[in-house]
């Protein structure tokens, strides 16, 4: 039936090694070291992302009132119409 994909040809003098992914933890440490891992960089982050963040959103939201506000009708310009 011929080789499977990935073994078509041989190369002399190479040895290469594998782990079968079912002799594998998938999840090994996730809880001890990547919860503590992901705080740790949370908090390297923070301060570098949440200003410019913070700054950002408050320059659109006065500009998405000033807008607003400028589209408005001014009443004393509709005081004389009959």
């Amino acid at each position: 039936m011929g080789k499977m994909f990935g073994n078509l040809h041989h190369i002399s003098g190479v040895i290469t090694y594998s782990l079968s992914p079912f002799e594998q933890k998938a999840f090994a440490g996730a809880v001890s070291h990547g919860i503590p891992n992901m705080w740790n960089r949370f908090k390297g982050q923070a301060f570098r992302v949440l200003p410019p963040l913070i700054f950002c959103y408050l320059v659109y939201d006065y500009g998405e009132k000033l807008h607003s506000a400028s589209l408005r009708k001014d009443p004393k310009d509709f005081e004389n119409d009959e």
